[in-house]
């Protein structure tokens, strides 16, 4: 059918960048575009071209998908917080006497690293141009970010015989971060 090449050219380059069933309702109204074009009396090539025309260049289409990313939005959100979570956690781990805990020797450099390596998939996600590196590596830092949080609520668990307060409101808030950030991975994990 002439005109469809030119559809289906732009809705593969849409596609390897968006999810499937935004570029399937894309495609649906791409068609329903073109059919009204063609019922204006325009021949199947330019009711195709007009259509397109309306929907815009697949790269802006791209970047307002990566920009109304809710995975980027919480990766952003993620970086805001987290230098609140972790005073709470510095004053915490400060007044309870972290560095006489019977913790193994190479658990304090392991946090640090898988630390820095979460908030450079967060950075990654919240600044990046790509909706699919978007979408995956934010996947991955609230994952990473889930992670951490777990690990120092369980260390502390264990490690530590009495609660302090600063120690509560550094678990309260990690509690809420750690929902947050499953919230946001079970989302983007159907979305993908």
């Amino acid at each position: 059918m002439p005109g469809t090449s030119l559809i289906s050219d732009y809705l593969t380059t849409l596609s390897a960048q968006l999810p499937e069933d935004v570029v399937e309702e894309l495609a649906d109204g791409l068609d329903l575009a073109r059919q009204h074009y063609l019922r204006q009396g325009l021949d199947p090539d330019a009711a195709a071209s007009a259509a397109l025309a309306e929907f815009g260049e697949p790269q802006v289409i791209m970047a307002a998908f990566t920009r109304l990313s809710p995975i980027r939005h919480a990766a952003r959100r993620l970086l805001a917080t987290g230098p609140v979570v972790g005073a709470c956690w510095a004053g915490a781990l400060i007044t309870g006497r972290a560095w006489t805990w019977p913790l193994p020797s190479a658990a304090r450099p392991l946090f640090g690293v898988v630390l820095i390596i979460v908030i450079g998939l967060l950075a990654t996600a919240a600044f990046g141009r790509n909706y699919r590196p978007v979408s995956r590596s934010g996947t991955a830092g609230c994952v990473g970010i889930g992670l951490l949080d777990t690990a120092l609520i369980v260390t502390v668990a264990v490690a530590l015989p009495a609660v302090i307060w600063p120690l509560a409101l550094a678990v309260t808030a990690s509690a809420v971060r750690l929902m947050f950030a499953a919230r946001v991975t079970l989302r983007a994990r159907c979305s993908v």
